[in-house]
């Protein structure tokens, strides 16, 4: 059983995972999607780096060369990730000019050679992300054809967006909720490939949620719900796992974080680039409000430092500790 926290554009960045990290040790983490030809001659440390702590840690990758992958796939198993995952899932502009991403889902055969160079080049896990389906594909004939394409090539496993992506009349933010969402195809494809991991993804709001997947399917994804409400990932560990949370509360959460905050200043990086993956913490909380309203604003200024995200805390932690 697995439960992991969904890759998302400019979302989860090495900060962001950083801090999943320290509310959820079982919960595997993905990288944003980084493209091959970005990795391939672009600045790869502020790419690829990532701290020792985030383990276990995926990095997905957008590409459709088998060569190119592969090449990629060995750069990112020296970097030290976990596992390699192929994006077939994506439907933005950017990956439809490039030919990958959700486009992959017409070409199975194509996804299945990638996936076949990736394993040839290394000894990590190798796994695909897509969808049911793109644009007019029938999703039962579409999906299966994925599926037994992938665990002929040796996939160690299938992540299911279990809606459609629309490639042209919608935009990727539309993508994400207008395709209704098709929970049972996905059960289905799991009693059809009873050997083939198979994890889902799209539209799961919360733990319980999580729990009724996993009497179906081998593995939940979630996206949205953990990065706006990221305090939901410190139940993942006793809810799911049955061991303790790593820290109290999301107070204790953020005082772990600091540490790693100050060494990321010293380094040059903004506060903002860190504490807007923050915004979501408190929610339904008194004071969550206020504590937002300090951190976007403040945070925000040239030469920012923790101090800016220590007030915001204090003006939720006395109505915390009055109620």
């Amino acid at each position: 059983m697995t439960f992991s926290v969904a890759p998302m554009m400019d979302w989860t960045d090495r900060h962001c995972r950083y801090f999943h990290r320290l509310m959820t040790r079982h919960a595997r983490l993905y990288t944003e999607m980084v493209t091959t030809g970005a990795i391939l001659h672009g600045p790869r440390d502020r790419l690829l780096g990532f701290d020792a702590q985030e383990h276990k840690v995926a990095v997905q990758l957008g590409g459709n060369d088998p060569h190119d992958l592969a090449q990629c796939a060995r750069i990112c198993e020296d970097y030290g990730y976990d596992e390699i995952n192929l994006n077939v899932g994506c439907p933005s502009d950017r990956v439809q000019n490039g030919a990958f991403g959700a486009c992959l889902m017409r070409e199975p055969t194509l996804v299945g050679e990638c996936v076949q160079a990736m394993k040839a080049s290394v000894k990590l896990p190798v796994t695909v992300k897509c969808r049911i389906g793109v644009d007019d594909q029938e999703p039962q004939q579409a999906l299966w054809d994925m599926a037994q394409t992938m665990r002929d090539a040796g996939v160690d496993g299938l992540i299911v967006h279990a809606r459609k992506a629309w490639l042209q009349g919608l935009s990727p933010k539309e993508n994400r909720d207008v395709p209704p969402l098709d929970y049972g195809l996905v059960y289905q494809l799991k009693r059809a490939f009873p050997n083939l991991p198979i994890a889902i993804n799209g539209g799961i709001a919360d733990l319980p949620q999580t729990q009724a997947h996993l009497a179906h399917v081998d593995g939940v994804m979630m996206g949205r719900a953990a990065y706006h409400n990221p305090m939901l990932l410190l139940d993942v560990d006793p809810v799911l796992f049955g061991t303790p949370r790593p820290v109290a509360d999301g107070f204790a959460a953020l005082e772990a974080y600091y540490p790693y905050i100050e060494r990321q200043l010293q380094q040059g990086v903004r506060l903002h680039s860190i504490t807007r993956h923050l915004l979501g913490m408190f929610t339904g909380i008194a004071g969550a409000r206020a504590f937002r309203r300090h951190l976007s604003g403040e945070g925000m200024r040239e030469g920012a430092g923790l101090a800016v995200l220590r007030d915001a805390v204090k003006l939720v932690r006395p109505v915390l500790q009055a109620a």
